[in-house]
């Protein structure tokens, strides 16, 4: 099941699984809603996801949650987005792929997740919304209960659109 709220993921006043957060390939914390999770879950997240040395564009890792209402926070890494023709549609599949096999291999089964790459590295919204939304109500991922949480009303009529379809 999947379902589109409005608020703040680092605010979530309900427990999930997991929370995935939008990283960077070198897991060292950043802005956006990378600063806003490791800013709420508190230094050990930090710490926990340089010990990883970085995870490719593409790629997802997981560690403790700390101080978040989840257990896990699932580190997607996508990509940048230049004009399209660099794969950048390919390695945003991946990045959520990657999210639900680590999930799938946690038995998580519930997580709540931003659009990864929709803010600081571009991504256009509309896409970004369709691929997340079409790797997370894939017939293997019915069995995980999705919330993507969005910080804009303008996030609301996207996904309406997307499923409408």
């Amino acid at each position: 099941m999947v379902e589109v709220i409005l608020g703040d993921i680092t605010k979530l006043d309900f427990h999930v699984d997991a929370i995935v957060n939008a990283a960077n390939a070198h897991l060292v914390p950043g802005g956006g809603v990378d600063g806003a999770i490791n800013q709420a879950a508190g230094p050990e997240l930090g710490k926990a996801m340089r010990a990883f040395g970085g995870t490719p564009t593409g790629t997802a890792v997981i560690t403790p949650a700390y101080n978040l209402n989840a257990e896990y926070v699932i580190h997607a890494v996508g990509p940048r987005y230049k004009d399209g023709k660099h794969g950048e549609e390919k390695q945003l599949y991946s990045a959520y792929e990657a999210v639900f096999a680590l999930a799938h291999k946690q038995g998580i089964q519930s997580l709540a997740t931003p659009i990864i790459s929709a803010g600081v590295y571009h991504y256009p919204k509309a896409e970004a919304a369709r691929i997340l939304y079409e790797v997370a109500t894939r017939e293997e991922n019915e069995d995980i209960q999705v919330k993507i949480v969005v910080f804009s009303e303008g996030w609301l009529s996207i996904f309406d659109k997307i499923q409408s379809h």
